[in-house]
């Protein structure tokens, strides 16, 4: 019988995720179909309790609907729950399970693809969502000295600080959990781990003098909102004035469609390193693939089938 996975996001156009966890699916002659499945907000609990059906395997979560999907799972992976956002379902006899690969792949592309070792740094965080969960978790986690945070909606930026100074307390001087096993997507060496001090947390508005500081005084600096995004309302635009982007820093924009945003490509005429999302998308999709089959995740095949469908 065909299995299937897919994408649940509002909206889900801009993914390539189908293209390429199909062409994993298909390296090893796998009967499983990966699918968009645009899911509005009022229509999520409703489609997640179909995913319990045996002919599914599981799915992706996109925005907005990570921080959602923690009420929706019967089980939690101690990550997601540390988290607190949910961006892969893995459907066992009919139970839920929700796990965090956001973490491992942003993390992992941060290390290898953006050279860049947080220990000791200064970073400054774009949105508040479940990206930025995953983000500002896996930094503190890997030694990040201070996180500036912004959004739109500072309510939610106040509550991200919150949940995550939280967090952090309570598992401090503690590796990250997290209840797979991945060859090659580990996202925090157990062997290399160290007891990293909370991180100063500040949450300003792009509006304020101390946020135009933290920024110039920063050495990263994550988009993890949807501006830029192709297919959005926001494509061609930019979350940062391109004024306050120093050369110094790496600006790592997680949005992968298109391959440069805006935002890169402002970064990179003022002289800054950068970092697309598409290798975060493939180590977090690896990821997925793992817990969805059981298999060693066919990475390169992975990276050349995201490469052509971008």
């Amino acid at each position: 019988m065909t299995k299937f996975v897919g994408i649940i996001g509002y909206p889900v156009g801009h993914s390539v995720s189908p293209q390429m966890q199909q062409a994993a699916f298909d390296y090893y002659k796998l009967d499983i179909k990966y699918e968009l499945w645009e899911t509005a907000p009022d229509k999520l609990v409703s489609f997640v309790e179909r995913l319990r059906q045996p002919k599914y395997l599981g799915a992706n979560i996109t925005v907005p609907h990570k921080g959602a999907m923690l009420q929706l799972v019967d089980e939690l992976e101690a990550l997601a729950s540390e988290v607190g956002a949910v961006n892969t379902i893995v459907n066992r006899d009919g139970r839920l399970y929700g796990f965090n690969t956001d973490a491992g792949g942003f993390l992992k592309a941060l290390n290898k693809d953006g050279g860049f070792d947080p220990a000791e740094k200064h970073a400054v965080i774009l949105g508040a969502g479940g990206v930025a969960r995953a983000a500002t978790f896996a930094l503190s986690k890997a030694g990040i000295k201070s996180l500036t945070i912004t959004d739109i909606d500072l309510d939610r930026a106040h509550k991200l600080k919150a949940d995550l100074e939280r967090s952090l307390a309570r598992t401090q001087g503690k590796p990250p959990r997290s209840c797979y096993d991945a060859k090659d997507i580990t996202w925090v060496d157990s062997l290399t781990y160290k007891m990293w001090p909370i991180p100063d947390i500040n949450v300003f508005s792009l509006n304020e003098p101390l946020f135009k500081s933290a920024v110039s005084d920063c050495q990263l600096i994550v988009n993890c909102t949807p501006i830029g995004m192709k297919h959005s309302a926001t494509e061609n635009e930019s979350p940062l004035d391109a004024g306050f982007i120093p050369d110094k820093a790496l600006v790592y924009d997680v949005v992968y469609n298109p391959l440069e945003t805006k935002l890169l490509s402002e970064a990179r005429k003022a002289g800054a390193s950068t970092l697309n999302g598409l290798p975060m998308l493939v180590y977090q999709g690896a990821i997925a693939f793992e817990l969805w089959t059981g298999r060693e995740a066919p990475v390169n095949i992975m990276f050349k089938a995201a490469k052509k469908a971008l």
